[in-house]
């Protein structure tokens, strides 16, 4: 496994595999690796012939009071989570590598990045949907892989690639979950004992909505309703958001069509978790 830290080096990498006739696999990162990264990686050395995960905490798309400082950088063990999976190179740039001495274009997201996360978070999917197209540019994979539990971010990135007639495919991978159901994030690590169990609840309220779609439930507020009301009697929990939409343009949707998207973001303490379910498909 190599590591590069320059985009020159990284390309160089990629080119020679590419030359050998392989296609290349990208699962980009923000570090402090988990099950579900790892189930990212396996599925990409799986699909493709050469991987790279980029590990780079993106300060573009933190708000000025979020955890950009304390965000989890443990990058040894992240190292040898990647040699073990099977991963060909780690790229691991520092910011003024990707980002020079100031950017000046930016990508931005109009509609789909406004509503969920976008409400709360400002700014966040400018900076998600601008890093990407950068290790797009640099690593010009053949597929990259990500995780259905950053179901927005998923959506707007595979928008992007559409939009900008980028020569990718966008695989998204089904959410990893503790055996509770919490779905996997390198913010858990953030909760204290109580606050791990009270955040079992999130993916409680998402089991509801799915159990109430599949009894043929087709109003979305009666099932927010009673998502809200699981979430609303447990301690600590603080609801930013239960939203029920459209999958793919995720406009809201006052009765349940064929391609849905149940997301929610709470916070518990200080930390924010997101999670979601297709009831169309199906969430294991």
């Amino acid at each position: 496994m190599k590591i590069a830290r320059t985009i020159k080096a990284v390309r160089k990498l990629v080119k020679a595999a590419r030359s050998r006739g392989r296609t290349i696999g990208f699962v980009p990162t923000m570090g402090a690796l988990h099950k579900g990264h790892i189930s990212l990686i396996k599925t990409a050395v799986k699909k493709t012939d050469f991987v790279v995960v980029s590990i780079f905490v993106n300060p573009t798309q933190f708000g000025p009071a979020e955890d950009f400082k304390k965000y989890p950088r443990p990058l040894k063990a992240d190292l040898a989570i990647c040699r073990k999976a099977g991963v060909d190179v780690v790229f691991v740039p520092a910011p003024k590598e990707m980002y020079g001495e100031g950017n000046l274009i930016w990508v931005n997201v109009e509609k789909i990045g406004e509503p969920l996360c976008g409400e709360f978070r400002p700014g966040h999917f400018r900076g998600v949907a601008t890093v990407c197209a950068k290790l797009f540019n640099i690593v010009i994979p053949d597929i990259a892989f990500f995780g259905q539990k950053d179901a927005q971010q998923s959506v707007i990135v595979k928008r992007m690639v559409a939009d900008l007639n980028m020569p990718l495919k966008i695989a998204v991978c089904p959410t990893v979950r503790e055996s509770d159901g919490l779905a996997m994030s390198s913010r858990n690590q953030y909760l204290s004992e109580n606050e791990r169990k009270y955040a079992a609840y999130l993916y409680k309220s998402l089991q509801k909505c799915r159990q109430m779609a599949a009894e043929g439930e087709k109003d979305s507020d009666k099932i927010a309703a009673q998502m809200r009301r699981i979430l609303n009697n447990v301690p600590s929990i603080k609801i930013e958001y239960i939203s029920i939409v459209d999958a793919e343009t995720l406009e809201p949707m006052k009765q349940l069509g064929s391609k849905v998207l149940a997301a929610v973001a709470v916070r518990i303490g200080t930390t924010r978790l997101i999670d979601n379910v297709l009831l169309d498909a199906g969430d294991k």
